[in-house]
């Protein structure tokens, strides 16, 4: 995970997560996470936490970010940097990267996506997260745009077997005027 690792990318996230509209208005981020029913969920770039409070204490957090992870623990959530991190194989039922991979160069996150794969039972599922256009402009940290094509190649390359994929939550048109638009990826372990 190559975000910086500073408290001002934490300390950013934290304060965008915050917004007064963002905890008035209905979140069909929230709905449609919970939605997936994943069970015990892995994050991997958890973040500041959003995620990890929708699964409700079904999920535990990895980030590269010290201070990410702390605001997390802060939070009451469970959170690991890379170091801390030990679970025995095959004890998740889900793998989750949400808005990660276009942070960093193509092979840099097929090789994460890989190296947290043997967490994921057999059968669990990946869900790849990523940002339309407007989304991966907003933020001077992305690296690589990443669309549903290059999770589909990515998610070939790892052996995962793609179940859907689609634009959330409005349609594919939306991604270069709204900033919230997602590509979004769901594929199986073998």
């Amino acid at each position: 995970m190559s975000r910086p690792s500073s408290s001002g990318y934490a300390q950013r996230l934290a304060a965008r997560q915050g917004n007064g509209w963002k905890r008035r208005v209905p979140n069909p981020y929230r709905w449609y996470l919970r939605h997936l029913e994943l069970g015990r969920v892995l994050e991997v770039g958890c973040g500041v936490g959003r995620n990890l409070g929708y699964l409700e204490g079904a999920g535990l957090g990895i980030d590269a970010d010290p201070d990410a992870v702390n605001i997390c623990r802060e939070r009451g959530l469970t959170a690991f940097t890379p170091d801390e991190f030990e679970a025995a194989p095959a004890s998740f039922d889900a793998l989750l990267l949400s808005h990660v991979v276009e942070h960093m160069a193509p092979d840099d996150a097929l090789a994460l996506v890989r190296r947290y794969l043997p967490f994921t039972r057999p059968g669990g599922r990946v869900v790849i997260i990523t940002p339309q256009e407007r989304g991966f402009a907003s933020d001077p940290t992305h690296v690589t745009f990443t669309d549903l094509a290059d999770v589909a190649r990515m998610c070939a390359a790892a052996d995962l077997r793609l179940e859907r994929q689609q634009s959330f939550p409005l349609p594919r048109a939306f991604g270069r005027v709204f900033v919230y638009n997602e590509f979004i990826t769901i594929a199986r372990v073998p």
